[in-house]
């Protein structure tokens, strides 16, 4: 068994005044902030054109704390500089109670939690912050997906390699359908209700990984789609094509999956390392694959050509792009979301940099609520947390 530890990182912060520094090209800003104060503020960039002293305002703001009680780390606590190694790395293991991809119900005003090392998904009230449920007999959550249609939850349990299937009013497994070790990562493909699930690789004793189509209607798992990469993340399914972008990233590559065709068709090499998030931007045709190492990448998304790196924090878990804002949020394990807005198809502009917590790596933006979740595990005996911001 691996030996595992909690981690220190950032925690001091809760205790401690912050000071913040926010560089640009022409100036210095500073800011003196307790915790609190530091999350909603963040350590704020100045965009490119933007004169000394004028400082926007940010593109996030903490207006609530959900506080995770039951989720408490009693582990040893790990060095600031070995965390700074972990989230470099591809699975992270020295440190424990992970978060991973979690999911949100807008109807009933849930909220549905990945604590890893848990065994179970925990769902909370997003209006009062409290516990509803804890969703046991899971060995190790990794993605959520709630069906309203039907009132359903899907969840991947990597442990024992398998899609559960639990109603979504009290939480009863109703079915579950067996893959292979390690499933992870999921894509939803809303108009044929299928859920494509990636498993295997390493964890499997495999050197290639599947990629498995459920159907979500049924429960009956239709077939594999098989990627040479001993370890693969996060995938996004295009709408308007057939296509599945998923990070093979033992390879350190972008693997192009058809879904019509159940195939590999294109391999695109990363210039970053371990590439585990993915966003697309299907009207203007650009791909940004994000890497741990602290590296954001547009890409071409007809032809896998890297247009231009990014910087951002290190330890990257998750990615989304907006297509009605053209921002980027970029959620990594460092204890920052880094943020961006897109001028065109070919500019960037990096418009904040907002402190989360050590391993805040897991987020999630809710246009319709226009709110982006952070979770943040817990530290030393500090409980875990979701910060929910408000969208500026």
């Amino acid at each position: 068994m691996t030996k595992r530890f909690a981690f220190c990182g950032l925690a001091g912060v809760s205790r401690a005044a912050f000071i913040l520094a926010a560089f640009g090209a022409t100036g210095v800003v500073l800011f003196a902030a307790t915790r609190s104060s530091w999350a909603s503020v963040g350590a704020l960039s100045i965009g490119e054109g933007a004169t000394a002293g004028s400082v926007d305002e940010p593109p996030l703001k903490l207006v609530q704390t959900i506080h995770l009680t039951n989720i408490v780390a009693n582990q040893p606590e790990v060095s600031a500089e070995q965390l700074a190694k972990e989230v470099q790395s591809t699975r992270m293991v020295n440190v424990a109670n992970h978060f991973d991809h979690f999911e949100v119900d807008l109807k009933r005003h849930r909220l549905f939690i990945t604590p890893e090392d848990n065994k179970t998904v925990e769902v909370y009230d997003l209006q009062t912050g409290k516990l509803v449920h804890s969703i046991g007999g899971i060995g190790m959550a990794h993605g959520v997906l709630y069906r309203p249609d039907i009132d359903e939850v899907f969840v991947t349990d990597g442990t024992v390699g398998s899609l559960k299937i639990f109603t979504g009013d009290d939480y009863k497994l109703i079915k579950e359908t067996k893959l292979l070790v390690d499933a992870d990562s999921i894509g939803y493909d809303a108009k044929t209700h299928y859920l494509y699930i990636d498993n295997g690789g390493k964890d499997a004793g495999l050197d290639y990984c599947l990629v498995s189509v459920v159907n979500t209607d049924t429960g009956e798992h239709l077939g594999d789609i098989k990627v040479e990469s001993n370890r693969v993340e996060a995938m996004k399914l295009e709408n308007g094509g057939p296509r599945i972008f998923l990070n093979a990233t033992e390879k350190n590559e972008v693997a192009v999956i058809d879904r019509e065709k159940r195939a590999v068709v294109a391999r695109w090499p990363v210039t970053g390392k371990v590439n585990v998030s993915v966003a697309l931007d299907e009207a203007h045709h650009r791909l940004f694959i994000a890497c741990r190492d602290g590296k954001l990448m547009v890409m071409d998304s007809d032809t896998g050509k890297v247009l231009q790196t990014l910087p951002i924090a290190t330890g990257v878990d998750d990615i989304v792009y907006d297509p009605a804002s053209k921002r980027i949020y970029v959620a990594c394990g460092e204890g920052f979301v880094n943020v961006f807005v897109q001028t065109d198809a070919d500019h960037y502009q990096a418009i904040g940099k907002i402190a989360t917590g050590p391993l805040g790596k897991t987020g999630k933006l809710v246009p319709e609520l226009n709110r982006y979740f952070v979770a943040v595990p817990p530290h030393g005996k500090t409980s875990a947390e979701v910060m929910v911001f408000a969208v500026q």
